[in-house]
């Protein structure tokens, strides 16, 4: 996995948004995938809709409600769809306070491990769950009830 950098989106009371940045990258994950639909003319509202479920997330918490499992069982990779549209923006759902947005895309296959650009996606955020674990374990990455802290990149 390349370099990456956490980086905060929005701290409020109920949850705190993090992106990830490839330091290969201009953009981060989010950033990505916003420029990638906010001008499209069939997705753009559905971006728009996803956004606002993203403010929602940061009034009321990452509650499980909000998001369909998608990684393994014992992961906490999930997917922000909304009803009736294709669009997946995948995230990582470390608790009810805490959530990292990923990358996404137009879901046009049943299952994200049929499409090779959203499986990449989800294996990335996977990838930076075990990051995060093994930070902790070994104590360069600290999480509080709402914050992470860590030493440097990764």
């Amino acid at each position: 996995m390349n370099a990456t950098e956490l980086i905060l989106v929005n701290k409020a009371k109920a949850c705190t948004i993090y992106t990830i940045q490839f330091l290969s990258e201009n953009n981060s994950e989010f950033e990505r995938f916003y420029h990638k639909f906010v001008n499209d003319a069939e997705y753009n509202s559905d971006l728009m809709r996803i956004v606002a479920l993203i403010d929602k997330i940061s009034e009321k918490g990452a509650l499980e409600r909000f998001f369909r499992p998608e990684g393994k069982i014992n992961d906490g990779v999930c997917a922000l769809p909304i009803s009736d549209s294709r669009l997946r923006l995948y995230c990582l759902r470390l608790s009810d306070s805490i959530l990292i947005l990923g990358n996404g895309g137009i879901k046009k296959t049943r299952t994200y491990n049929e499409d090779d650009v959203l499986k990449g996606y989800v294996l990335s955020l996977q990838k930076f769950e075990r990051l995060i674990t093994e930070g902790k374990k070994n104590g360069s990455i600290v999480i509080t009830t709402n914050t992470i802290e860590m030493d440097k990149s990764f």
